[in-house]
């Protein structure tokens, strides 16, 4: 992201009356708000098939719940420091708040790229499918990018509108794309499955098997977005209640689902059958699988709602980014007028449209230097889910250093204990992913064997170049504006 002189310094001109945030989100929508930024449907049609080829095979599942701990270990200090610090902003506001302006700074440039990363490679995979789907029913060959760029502008005006119609659209499919995936697993159980139901995936013997860490490292990678609740507590209802709720609500659904849908897919084909039909096609896995015990309509229904999955993933990603761009003009790190809020809808409109633009030059860009749906999503991803990563195992040491220094709380479970094991768990998972990113972003030769070449370096400097861009803008504003750079946490407060 590049800044101006004028924004690096801090002079953005007057400030808008009109900037706070209003909403009534109560604790179901902001879950499965957050929930559908995670796109369940479409983490079990294509993670849970990889996770079964490379991962710990049978024992997969349960590396589903191994990050649910980690999760919410990390959640504990998210919502007891999110009591104390009255706005939306999430890993920014915190970091800011806990170690720094610099690091503040730094994790916001982060954050940005983390999400808008993971928002350009789901909708490059949206308008792909979308392209492929229409091929398949007889229609005309689209360009994917014609169908993405449509998906933006349709993503675009839901955002410019009031928070509540998007949770409205997001609650639907995100119950329609749970309810196939359950139905599925409750026909599966009904059946008896292909060779009988039983608890072995959750065996000690296969939970060890394979490769364990890169299992846990798929099962992080799934539950990004879980940790956006915070982001909504300006437009939540009661935000001392509804922000705890939502956010362990949503990581302990998020992990039960993929744990409990895991299971049922094994039964679905049979213990010994289960990897050799991953490994056959990963992308039909859930397809074929559906088919057996649902029939060809429900097969279809499943293709539908993998879209429905996908679209809702990037409207919930979309309101994320926007809250961003939002607090970060508050706190001057972007141009006044992308902070203001929208009279009647009370939704951050312009930050919308400049995200709206940001996607759409995005994906402009991947297409014309030639770049296929399948590659961006799959490198865009891989940035994605090492930078979200990272940020939490931040904001984990930004609640420990927070109430260290201000001892507004004192339970040490919430403070230290929790915070800490999450920073742990987190680091480990962070090391694992960076150490088989090649593997994560499709970096292989000719033998299908992991490579650290020019692709991985260039993606994973993507991730270390956000946070220098950051810590850039953050000691210019410290030199030429100190009154503005000293004014950041005081802005972001007064949203």
């Amino acid at each position: 992201m590049s800044m101006t002189t004028t924004q690096l310094n801090g002079d953005t001109g007057p400030r808008s009356e009109a900037r706070t945030l209003r909403g009534n989100l109560g604790a179901t929508a902001i879950t499965f708000m957050v929930i559908a930024a995670a796109a369940p449907l479409t983490v079990i049609g294509g993670i849970v098939p990889i996770g079964f080829l490379i991962g710990n095979g049978l024992g997969f599942p349960v590396m589903f719940l191994v990050a649910t701990g980690i999760l919410l270990l990390f959640s504990v200090g998210l919502v007891s420091m999110s009591k104390f610090i009255p706005t939306s902003g999430s890993f920014f506001t915190f970091v800011s708040h806990g170690l720094g302006h610099v690091p503040g700074v730094a994790t916001a440039h982060l954050a940005l790229v983390c999400y808008t990363t993971v928002q350009i490679a789901v909708f490059s995979y949206l308008g792909g499918t979308l392209s492929s789907s229409i091929v398949l029913l007889g229609g005309p060959e689209i360009p994917w990018w014609l169908l993405t760029l449509a998906s933006i502008a349709v993503v675009g005006v839901l955002g410019y509108r009031r928070i509540e119609l998007s949770s409205r659209v997001l609650i639907v499919v995100l119950l329609a794309e749970m309810g196939i995936v359950l139905l599925l697993a409750v026909v599966i159980m009904i059946t008896g499955g292909a060779e009988g139901l039983s608890a072995s995936p959750f065996s000690l013997e296969h939970i060890l098997s394979g490769s364990p860490a890169l299992g846990l490292m798929f099962a992080i990678a799934s539950f990004i977005g879980f940790e956006s609740t915070v982001v909504y507590r300006s437009e939540a209802r009661d935000p001392d209640r509804t922000i705890p709720r939502a956010t362990y609500a949503s990581a302990i659904v998020i992990g039960a689902f993929y744990a409990f849908a895991g299971w049922a897919l094994i039964m679905g084909f049979g213990p010994s059958d289960v990897v050799a039909e991953a490994a056959a096609d990963p992308a039909t896995f859930v397809a074929r699988v559906t088919e057996l015990y649902l029939g060809p309509v429900g097969s279809l229904v499943v293709a539908v709602l993998f879209l429905g999955s996908m679209f809702a993933a990037v409207l919930s990603l979309h309101n994320v980014l926007t809250r961003y761009h939002h607090s970060m003009a508050n706190a001057r790190l972007l141009p006044d007028r992308i902070g203001r809020v929208h009279a009647k809808h009370g939704s951050p409109h312009a930050a919308s449209l400049v995200q709206v633009i940001t996607a759409a030059v995005g994906v402009v860009i991947v297409v014309l230097v030639g770049f296929s749906a399948e590659q961006v999503f799959a490198w865009f991803a891989g940035i994605g889910t090492l930078a979200i990563v990272i940020l939490m195992a931040l904001t984990c040491v930004s609640v420990i250093v927070f109430f260290a220094r201000t001892r507004k709380l004192t339970s040490p479970w919430r403070t230290l204990i929790a915070p800490g094991l999450g920073f742990i768990g987190l680091t480990i998972s962070a090391v694992l992913i960076a150490v088989n990113f090649p593997l994560l972003v499709g970096d292989v030769d000719a033998a299908g064997e992991p490579v650290w070449g020019v692709l991985s370096i260039i993606l994973i400097a993507v991730v270390g170049l956000a946070p220098l861009t950051g810590i850039a803008q953050a000691l210019i504003l410290r030199s030429r504006n100190p009154e503005a750079y000293a004014q950041i946490t005081e802005k972001l407060d007064q949203e």
